[in-house]
């Protein structure tokens, strides 16, 4: 068995205990971006981009209340290679969004699981995924008064509790620009539309303009 089939056994009861933004099936979708994006590449290491992406949110901070092993903790345990190790964990280090602080891309296998994370944040399932995580925190669908932040540090991304809905403005609209690799821009265009479609019918339903 390898190393990312066990790390799949391994973490799959961790996410299930997270919101549905952020389950085991955020994890298949990932999965699946990231398989589209490497189809025809060919210097790429297969097995470091799935274990990145299993454990690419194992760590997140919005869901640290919740016990489990840590990422290096899991690999560790599947007696993962020292180098393979390192690879998997750079590349999981540069997947945050983290208000526009992203860490610098260092790797091919880094570009594959941003772009893979990144395109299952927007679209309709990244629509879907903005409201459920917004319901399982309270958080307003949307507010017309609330003030779109162009520059934050990390700290203010996550502590403050924006709508649903200026968290397009503060971060899905951002993301096809900052798209890596050609598929993933190339997919990344679609869902935009489709994001941009919604908002202009959502204010259509509300008059107000979001």
């Amino acid at each position: 068995m390898t190393y990312s089939k066990q790390c799949e056994i391994e973490v799959k009861e961790i996410y299930n205990k997270f919101d549905a933004s952020h389950d085991f099936d955020h994890i298949l979708r990932v999965l699946k971006n990231a398989n589209d994006i490497m189809k025809n590449m060919k210097d790429v290491n297969r097995e470091a981009v799935e274990l990145a992406v299993y454990l690419h949110d194992i760590d997140d901070p919005k869901y640290s209340e919740i016990e489990s092993l840590s990422a290096t903790e899991i690999l560790t345990k599947l007696n993962v290679p020292e180098d393979l190790s390192v690879l998997v964990m750079k590349t999981i280090e540069s997947v945050s969004f983290s208000g526009g602080n992203s860490k610098e891309i260092t790797s091919v296998e880094g570009a594959v699981v941003r772009d893979a994370d990144r395109l299952d944040a927007i679209g309709a399932i990244g629509i879907a995924r903005a409201f459920a995580f917004g319901g399982a925190k309270g958080r307003k669908l949307y507010d017309s008064n609330e003030s779109i932040r162009t520059s934050m540090s990390e700290h203010d991304y996550r502590a403050t509790k924006t709508s649903s809905v200026t968290h397009f403005h503060e971060k899905l609209f951002l993301l096809k620009e900052l798209m890596l690799t050609e598929p993933g821009r190339q997919m990344a265009e679609v869902r935009h539309e489709f994001m941009k479609q919604f908002i202009t019918q959502l204010e259509t339903e509300t008059g107000e303009k979001l």
